[in-house]
């Protein structure tokens, strides 16, 4: 595996020459830690050691900035840390002492899934399913609420993965990653489990052996001090357990059984709540590293042993072959375990889609999957791009994930790449009402509301992406097929819309969202769209059953829309389900059909689905305030933080009002408070005012909560 913050490939033969972290920011000052107590909402407490000295450093914007925590297990290194990086004992964290806990907490609970028929003939369910190991980030300076550009790995492809890692540490930094909190928001609303990361580095990039010994100590009762520590970070931040690599060679058997022991008490803290392990296959039963690319004798205690299950699943390395795989699943079977629950490494940190993988010792086509696999670093379909464009970056994505048809139901002939769509079954979590999409992928070059542009800053939250349509795209039609994507050049709310452009020689069928939707009398499909070129008919597509078989066409019932109100550009469409009460959907659609001979520019900018009754807007959030701010040269950086509003919400909103009435928005998050970077004074205001507002899942938006700065 490899160094997050260096590119060091620890499978390489030779180390690099020397840790470069890159910049950190500073210990909490006092005027910060103070803020840290008023947004825990227990004044009084004291802020970290250095903070409560009797002469403490004034506050820096620096200090209000929260990131994505990370530690070492107990004993920190030798010397100093590096600019901007603290190095922070996980035996010492406390939830009370953790100045960063409220913007750090992930709030969305864990979505249950289906599994539709799938799209593609070749996909499987109930095989090999997909682990997905993502650095969002530097291990030290990861953003906790997003960051202002629109150049981020906002990841949408969630239909097909079953775990993600938040991968990265570094021995300069530190080595236990929490994952932050709009990874894990986003993965939850698509069922899918984040888990942390416990990276002990091998000796040649700095890992000590201490490390280890301090992870896997007993106390004098003969528990696990760091095992509770990590059950505790878990269900206090909301994520859902922990990745353990152990690279640090020179071990011997006896430390071996302590690491497994570790893991089974591990895993018996945190099975009540759901927690899960997974187990890089690293160490073995010996002490020693020796990466087995296999599940055998030297490593399937840390997998199973005489006692029962230690780990949920294992990430078997790279050094795999066909013969090993095949080995590790007879292995695993004869454990009484699935097979499936073993994932084979799949590097493409360097070479994405054009890196050589043996796919049918993974998931042949003739026969049952093998094992599952696991993707090492698939943000290449980012980082390898010369235009970081958030267009630029999805289209990437979409190929990595459905192919090069763009289409999982009409794969691309056979290739090099295996993509994710042509081998492993899509699953959904759109099974309630009501619903809603805004097509809205986490990033953007600005944010929207109702069509207008209501802030021109890029941006990235995770947190605030919507359930997206999990095939991207399924089109049906006769004609000439017109591109289909996710577009950042207008929205009608958020960052993105669904655009559909092309020569329309017969009418085009979009499939959108696999669906398990009670519908009545009173259900309703509301579209918001617009036309840039090309006048088009648009109709509502509702499937009442399943295609026949994977590959089969969704059996759509059509509806005419009927139009409704507009705004900048955009109209609404409005069609009634009554004819379908009674019945379950199980697909959504749109078809559109050109009334011109000139290219079709249509775009989707909402879809709802919901009972046609009366519904009260959202309630505002409760005793807003600011709990922390530095101001330098009309400028002021703030925490903010309420109390969260009663009923369903979404996620909020922060807007900041200027003087004239005009609104802007600022940011937005799932969790209870938000930092606001760098705000400037308008003109000569005596006071900044800022709005926080709930939004439920209808994207209905609360009256505002409202506090003022003064300058």
């Amino acid at each position: 595996m490899s160094e997050n913050d260096d590119g060091v490939d620890a499978r390489t033969p030779h180390p690099p020459t020397a840790i470069r972290p890159p910049a950190r920011r500073t210990v909490l000052a006092a005027g910060a830690g103070a803020g840290a107590a008023a947004l825990l909402g227990a004044p009084g407490l004291l802020p970290p050691a250095s903070a409560a000295q009797a002469a403490p450093a004034p506050a820096t914007p620096a200090d209000l900035a929260p990131y994505a925590s990370y530690w070492f297990p107990d004993s920190l290194p030798p010397g100093a840390p590096g600019p901007g990086i603290v190095w922070r004992s996980l035996k010492q964290w406390t939830p009370e002492s953790d100045p960063d806990l409220a913007h750090n907490t992930a709030t969305v609970p864990l979505a249950q899934r289906f599994t539709p028929v799938p799209a593609n003939r070749e996909a499987r369910a109930g095989q090999a399913r997909i682990a997905s190991l993502v650095s969002f980030g530097p291990t030290a300076g990861n953003p906790a609420q997003g960051s202002a550009t629109a150049d981020y790995y906002a990841l949408t492809h969630w239909a097909y993965i079953d775990e993600l890692v938040f991968w990265g540490g570094s021995a300069g930094e530190g080595i236990v990653l929490a994952p932050n909190a709009p990874v894990v928001d986003a993965a939850h609303r698509h069922g899918v489990r984040v888990l942390g990361n416990v990276f002990l580095p091998p000796v040649a990039y700095g890992g000590d052996l201490q490390w280890t010994r301090d992870l896997v100590q007993r106390d004098p009762d003969g528990r696990f001090p760091i095992a509770d520590q990590l059950v505790r970070v878990a269900r206090t931040y909301g994520f859902d357990g922990w990745f353990v690599n152990a690279e640090t060679d020179g071990g011997d058997s006896a430390l071996a059984t302590r690491m497994r022991e570790f893991l089974r008490a591990l895993r018996a803290a945190g099975a009540p709540h759901g927690l899960r392990i997974t187990w890089y296959d690293a160490m073995n039963c010996t002490g020693r590293v020796g990466w087995q690319g296999a599940l055998n004798a030297l490593n399937q205690e840390f997998f199973e042993d005489r006692a029962g299950r230690v780990a949920d699943s294992v990430f078997v390395d790279f050094r795999w072959t066909p013969d090993t795989l095949a080995s590790s699943g007879a292995l695993a079977d004869r454990l009484g375990r699935s097979r499936h629950e073993l994932w084979a490494a799949v590097d493409t940190e360097s070479h994405g889609w054009d890196s050589a993988v043996r796919w049918d010792a993974i998931v042949p086509r003739d026969r049952e999957h093998v094992v599952s696999y696991g993707f090492y670093r698939p943000e290449w379909t980012r980082n390898h791009l010369t235009d970081r464009s958030p267009g630029a970056f999805h289209r990437a994505d979409d190929r990595f994930w459905t192919g090069e048809s763009l289409d999982p139901a009409r794969p691309a002939p056979e290739s090099r790449w295996r993509a994710p769509a042509t081998a492993v079954a899509d699953r959904s979590t759109v099974a309630g009402l009501p619903f809603a999409c805004s097509f809205n992928t986490g990033h953007g070059l600005r944010w929207y509301e109702e069509g207008e542009v209501v802030s021109d800053t890029p941006w990235n939250h995770l947190g605030l992406q919507d359930r997206l349509p999990g095939r991207r795209w399924a089109v049906d039609t006769a004609g000439r097929r017109p591109q289909v994507g996710l577009d950042f050049a207008d929205a009608w709310r958020g960052g993105s819309s669904l655009l559909v452009e092309g020569a329309l020689t017969a009418p085009a069928v979009i499939g959108l969202h696999c669906t398990r939707l009670p519908l009545t009398r009173r259900t309703v499909v509301e579209l918001v769209h617009a036309t840039a070129s090309g006048p088009v008919a648009v109709e509502v597509g509702v499937a009442t059953r399943e295609p026949e078989a994977p590959g089969e066409p969704v059996p759509y019932t059509w509806i005419q829309t009927t139009r409704t109100g507009s705004g900048r550009g955009w109209g609404g469409a409005r069609a009634p389900l009554a004819s379908l009460a009674g019945r379950t959907a199980y697909a959504l659609a749109v078809r559109i059909t050109a009334r011109g001979g000139e290219p079709v520019a249509w775009r989707l900018g909402a879809l709802s689905v919901r009972d046609e009754t009366r519904t009260r807007r959202p309630a505002p959030p409760l005793a807003l305030g600011v709990t922390a701010s530095v101001r330098r040269d009309d400028v002021a950086w703030l925490r903010l933080s309420w109390r969260r509003a009663s009923g369903p919400v979404r996620h909020y909103e922060v807007s900041r009002v200027l003087p004239g009435g005009a609104r802007r928005f600022l940011g937005g998050t799932c969790a209870a408070a938000l930092h606001l970077p760098a705000v400037p004074r308008a003109g000569r205001e005596r006071e900044a005012v800022f709005e926080v507002r709930a939004v439920d899942e209808l994207y209905a938006v609360s009256a505002p909560a409202r506090v003022r700065l003064a300058w």
